[in-house]
């Protein structure tokens, strides 16, 4: 790797050199050049060619040689500038233009004008026919579907933020890294016509300087006509060969570059001889094929002979290495099985975990980092993620395969009990409609996990024209891992244990000693804490802001220790976190009210309380209450708005648990929950007839 230093005053050499290298560009084109010098710039161009081959060949993404475009079209001006003077050279000079002009004139050719015509013919159509116009239709394509398919890659990547599965800098920078790769497609698209336009060039500067030379060598110079043709000719050719091998280079590089598929491994070079290597059954079967050219009388021998040991000699050594890895992994299996075949700690098995993720044995590749599984990285995401919403420290999610589910099937358990069991599709992609695309698209019908919205499971072929289409396209690691964040944010009350309550207040007490020696354990236990925490979660309220919740305890835990009451006076100092859920982003919290009636039944049962144990509501009462409050929430869906209601200090907490089991998403606030300057709309009100 080239140090740090070293690396920054190269990049400040570089602003020099562009400019250098465009004043030397125009001297080739306005000023004679001396032999040397001339052919030390043509010796620059084949080595500056061989490095930017190379460099697209140890790439692993296109997008990170981002320079190539513009570095493509300097290069081609400074081979144009090249031509123009070699050609001058050549016309005043003769066979004293340059060293390596005559090499290539005479060595690589022969001598023979006719064979390094042939020569230079064959090179133009390589590269004007095969890899330029290959690069340009390649860099077109990919420039168009990229572009196409930006709107889908930005919504995937809203998913997962909105999901918890990477953070506002990861999707910041993948939104860079899609930008940087339309930008890049974009310039090769038109960059590749540069090359096309070299390859013209070329032809058109070869057919001068033949025709300028002949007449210079016969009307100036007194040649004959064979001479003429040989002396101008060859130089002409010398000059098309040193020029159309660096440009064969060039052109071949950007048919690489634009043509490479991302590998997360390895450059192009140990892709291509992994992956080939991978199938030793090819090289014997190819082999076999070569050995029986050997018995066929017209072919030479020796060739066949050489390739068909070296083809069978690759493929032995490939497949004895193979065997060997294969014999090693069981030997690790059987010493794994071995020690699992000890007697174990019985103890163990009588701990439940808190989280699990059980998977059939399909899913296994999603949880393996060899085989590209990124689950494991998505579920601490998760954990870090739901620590800031929620402000609890949710335990390690424990995952592990099931023989006993279907192969593609997944079940989410908290503390040991099924919460959730769904089934998805392996190696496809779920395409949820938003509920504005009307068409349709093929696939397996499926459904969003969460929200039970509809999607269909479609190949990763089909992924850009969902997109295209509107679909929010997300794979199996999303919808796994985005269900996950929503059962443990649905269970949280229980899985907050009193270990984890003094975890929190012990993380506290570094900040804010005086707080918890005062209300732990004079006021309050551990357990009252608990549940009071507890409570707060069952209606999704965040505890994050954990000085408030206990510096509010403290206070009124001297009047009362009735949980209940604790809970309701923590959601007042609480209420500006609580309001900010469910305000609209023009400011307004939009609620519906309670009949005056109906407050004033609901005020006198929760007043007669004190005289009864347990408040009772005639299950009549009960069912005209949930279709009141289920036809006003109706209302407020239709118009766009959360649903909530809101009620008097006193009844609130009555309210909302008769309606908790049908309605778990309704949510129910106090006035004094309500900050003072909130604006607040009523759209609704909850009639009922007693």
């Amino acid at each position: 790797m080239t140090p740090p230093v070293m690396t920054k005053r190269f990049a400040q050499m570089g602003e020099v050199i562009i400019g250098a290298g465009l004043l030397l560009v125009i001297g080739m084109i306005l000023l004679p050049l001396p032999p040397v010098l001339l052919d030390i710039l043509l010796v620059f161009h084949i080595g500056i060619s061989l490095v930017v081959m190379l460099v697209t060949l140890y790439v692993r993404e296109s997008v990170q040689f981002s320079i190539f475009p513009s570095l493509l079209l300097m290069v081609t001006l400074f081979r144009l500038g090249l031509n123009v003077a070699c050609s001058r050279a050549i016309l005043t000079k003769g066979t004293q233009a340059a060293d390596l002009i005559n090499a290539f004139g005479g060595f690589v050719v022969s001598g023979n004008y006719v064979v390094g015509l042939v020569i230079f013919v064959i090179l133009v159509i390589i590269q004007f026919i095969v890899i330029t116009n290959g690069a340009q239709r390649v860099a077109e394509v990919a420039a168009r579907f990229t572009l196409d398919a930006m709107p889908g890659k930005q919504m995937s990547i809203d998913a997962d933020l909105n999901a918890g599965v990477i953070t506002e800098q990861e999707a910041r920078a993948k939104r860079e890294e899609i930008e940087k790769e339309a930008d890049f497609y974009g310039s090769m698209d038109g960059s590749a016509r540069f090359i096309r336009g070299d390859a013209i060039a070329a032809i058109i500067i070869i057919l001068v300087n033949i025709v300028g030379g002949f007449v210079i060598g016969v009307v100036q110079l007194g040649m004959s006509l064979q001479e003429a043709l040989q002396t101008y000719i060859l130089l002409t050719i010398g000059v098309g060969i040193a020029m159309q091998i660096p440009a064969l280079l060039i052109s071949t590089s950007a048919g690489v570059i634009v043509s490479r598929v991302a590998s997360s491994e390895e450059h192009l070079g140990k892709d291509i001889s992994s992956q080939v290597l991978k199938q030793p059954q090819a090289l014997v079967i190819a082999a076999a094929l070569l050995f029986v050219f050997l018995f066929v009388p017209a072919l030479p021998k020796f060739p066949f002979l050489v390739i068909t040991l070296s083809t069978g000699g690759i493929a032995y050594i490939v497949q004895s290495a193979t065997k060997k890895a294969e014999a090693v992994q069981r030997e690790q299996d059987e010493k794994e099985a071995r020690l699992q075949r000890k007697p174990e700690n019985v103890m163990n098995l009588l701990k439940v975990d808190p989280v699990e993720l059980e998977i059939g044995y399909g899913l296994i590749p999603l949880v393996n980092p060899e085989q590209g599984g990124t689950l494991l990285d998505r579920v601490s995401l998760i954990r870090r993620q739901l620590a800031l919403d929620l402000g609890v420290v949710v335990p390690p999610v424990r995952i592990r395969d099931n023989v006993q589910l279907a192969p593609n099937e997944y079940v989410i358990k908290i503390k040991g009990i099924d919460a959730a069991k769904k089934n998805v599709q392996l190696n496809h992609y779920l395409a949820i409609n938003p509920g504005k695309i009307k068409g349709a698209i093929q696939g397996i019908p499926g459904s969003e996990p969460v929200f039970n919205l509809p999607g269909v499971w479609i190949m990763e072929t089909q992924r850009r024209k969902a997109e295209m289409s509107g679909y929010t396209v997300v794979d199996i690691p999303t919808v796994i891992s985005t269900h996950l964040s929503e059962m443990i944010k649905q269970h949280a009350p229980d899985i907050l244990t009193r270990q984890d309550t003094k975890n929190l207040i012990e993380n506290l007490k570094k900040d804010y000693p005086a707080l918890v020696e005062e209300l732990v354990p004079q006021l309050m236990s551990v357990g009252d804490i608990q549940k009071v925490l507890k409570g707060l979660l069952n209606e999704k309220v965040p505890i994050r802001d954990l000085v408030t919740i206990c510096e509010n305890l403290a206070d009124h835990a001297r009047v009362t220790k009735n949980i209940d009451a604790l809970i309701e006076e923590s959601r007042m100092a609480l209420g500006n976190h609580i309001c900010k859920q469910f305000v609209s982003a023009e400011g307004t919290l939009y609620v519906a009210t309670l009949a005056p009636g109906l407050e004033q039944v609901l005020t006198e049962k929760v007043n007669a309380q004190s005289e009864a144990e347990q408040m009772f509501f005639e299950p009549e009462f009960i069912k005209k209450l949930l279709g009141s409050v289920t036809h006003a929430m109706e209302a407020m869906l239709k118009r766009g708005h959360q649903p909530v209601i809101l009620a008097a200090p006193q009844i609130r907490l009555t309210l909302r648990r008769l309606i908790e089991r049908s309605l778990p998403n309704v949510a129910v606030l106090s006035y004094r929950e309500i900050p003072t300057d909130q604006q607040v709309k009523v759209l609704a009100r909850v009639e009922m007839s007693t």
